[in-house]
């Protein structure tokens, strides 16, 4: 069992990344690379395509295709990583080649037959045509860049929302054979619900599909910063989660011994650990161990002071290494306890048993598991946390496989931020900034970190920050559809009043959609800050 290192002083973490340049950005097609950080001009049409040609050179993040290792572990699952591995560069790769498309773009717009080219482009490597508004005002002045881009964003978000629910890629969707086996494998561990809170870090996006490998249908995830979650809010789920036993008897009677699971997974970084670990806790691994342990004891007391002891909660607190994605694990006694100070590293296990048959390698896992818990286990969490770390050695293969080990972008690197409520088809790396919220004003010191992150990402560059609203609504409710854009509505001109200067500038811009959580079916796209004038008389 490892125990905390002495960490003398810590600082604060910035809100930029901190970039590694490892390649140049040439090609479009057939490349595993990831084009970040190319800065236009500050005037979205009269410098755009001055700063587009003098801006550096675009860093690249490459998957690296050789093992830094002889083999897979006995317990990795190899057929797997390979197919996530494919999707993460299939949906990134579709982000990352819109600013090389822009930048073409940029060189032709003055051609005579610019607008034919431009979409003849865009079909090409993008999948999709551009707005015919902007394309036809490049003769008059220069291609407004950062509308461009924006909508460029939110047309291949909604590609990618389209193909989760279509194509399922993640075989994770419910009814689906891997969401049934894990629920039936939790019900048998003593658990009726899991219920995750990563940190809204997009470095942890892929934490439950890809690190800890669960069906994202059989987890209820609410990612917050720095993984504090509403305490009020959580409990209210927890209720809506027991009167369905009551009523239904899903997943299982009310009568029956299961306990309700809430998890708090919170992040830390091994390549760089006092500035790129969480920004919610200025990069204090220690700080967000003990604020996330301190928010699930207060949840479990608001449960037991509300509805008695008979009624408590389970809890459970994770970490995860946002360079390698291995977990490590405090594991709780059958009292509730937790050692802050000590944890089960799943690197530890994969040393330990990476010699070892399947079977013995599981035997020694649950060994050790059981030795590193705060007092005497229960058995029920001693065989599900083995399955999580059992899941998250197939992880450490893939990141080692995959990446050389850890990852390049060490820091953020998301492509936009996703605002509200839903983005259940958001489970891939760096992908998304979240900020979950009912209303602006509550949710404002989530919204500022991702804004804060972004102005290094993208405005230090002249792009925009890239926002997805989103609203889930339950379609068995009238009304519950129109309700719900108008909720998104208000959010949105809530931001517009935080952020006006940025909105002015053409610095943030905004994609409202709302979802049917009774369907399995794609975001559908209501209203856009981006608007393109129509002809009309007087």
């Amino acid at each position: 069992m490892s125990r905390r290192p002495a960490i003398s002083s810590r600082s604060l973490a910035p809100s930029a990344p901190r970039r590694r340049p490892i390649g140049d950005a040439s090609g479009l097609r057939d490349r595993l690379a990831t084009v970040r950080g190319d800065g236009l001009g500050a005037n979205p049409t009269a410098t755009a395509s001055a700063s587009l040609q003098s801006a550096s050179a675009p860093v690249v993040r490459v998957g690296f295709k050789g093992r830094t290792t002889a083999g897979l572990h006995p317990m990795s699952d190899g057929r797997t990583n390979a197919r996530l591995q494919a999707y993460d560069n299939r949906v990134k790769e579709a982000f990352d080649r819109i600013v090389p498309v822009l930048k073409q773009l940029s060189s032709l717009q003055h051609e005579d037959d610019f607008v034919v080219r431009a979409q003849q482009l865009a079909r090409a490597e993008l999948g999709y045509e551009l707005p015919l508004p902007i394309l036809e005002r490049a003769w008059v002045t220069q291609l407004d860049m950062r509308t461009l881009f924006a909508w460029c964003v939110f047309e291949t978000f909604e590609q990618t929302s389209a193909t989760f629910f279509q194509q399922d890629p993640l075989e994770g969707q419910r009814g689906a054979e891997a969401a049934q086996a894990f629920e039936s494998f939790l019900l048998e561990c003593g658990f009726h619900l899991l219920d995750i809170t990563p940190c809204a870090d997009g470095r942890l996006a892929h934490a439950i599909a890809y690190a800890l490998r669960i069906p994202y249908s059989a987890v209820r995830r609410r990612p917050h910063a720095g993984a504090l979650f509403d305490v009020e809010n959580t409990v209210n789920r927890w209720v809506k989660t027991e009167h369905r036993r009551y009523r239904e008897a899903l997943p299982n009677p009310a009568h029956a011994d299961t306990r309700y699971l809430k998890v708090v997974l919170y992040h830390f970084s091994s390549v760089d650990p006092a500035h790129e670990g969480c920004a919610a806790h200025g990069s204090d691994d220690a700080l967000a161990a003990s604020c996330g342990s301190r928010r699930l004891q207060d949840f479990q007391q608001a449960v037991e002071n509300s509805f008695c002891c008979g009624a408590s909660v389970d809890r459970l607190l994770i970490g995860i290494d946002t360079d390698t994605d291995a977990i490590r694990v405090h594991v709780p006694g059958l009292d509730g306890s937790t050692n802050l100070e000590g944890w089960l590293d799943a690197r530890e296990v994969y040393e330990a048993t990476r010699h070892l048959g399947a079977a013995e390698g599981r035997a020694r896992l649950q060994a050790m598991v059981e030795q590193a818990a705060a007092a005497s286990p229960d058995p029920g969490m001693v065989k599900l946390i083995c399955r999580l770390i059992e899941n998250n050695i197939s992880q450490i293969d893939y990141v080692r496989e995959y990446h050389g080990g850890h990852y390049a972008d060490a820091g953020h690197a998301e492509r936009f931020i996703g605002v509200g409520i839903g983005f259940k088809e958001i489970h891939l790396r760096n992908l998304t900034y979240f900020a979950y919220m009912d209303t602006v004003e509550e949710g404002a010191p989530d919204l500022d970190v991702g804004v804060n992150i972004f102005k290094g990402l993208n405005v230090s560059r002249g792009l925009p920050v890239p926002v997805v609203v989103r609203f889930d609504y339950s379609g068995k409710v009238p009304g519950a559809r129109d309700r719900a854009v108008r909720h998104g509505e208000r959010v949105l001109e809530a931001m517009r009043q935080r952020y006006s200067e940025l909105f002015a500038d053409g610095l943030i811009h905004a994609l409202l959609t709302v979802h049917d959580q009774d369907r399995h079916a794609p975001a559908e796209a209501v209203g856009s800050s981006i608007t393109f004038a129509t002809g009309g008389g007087h």
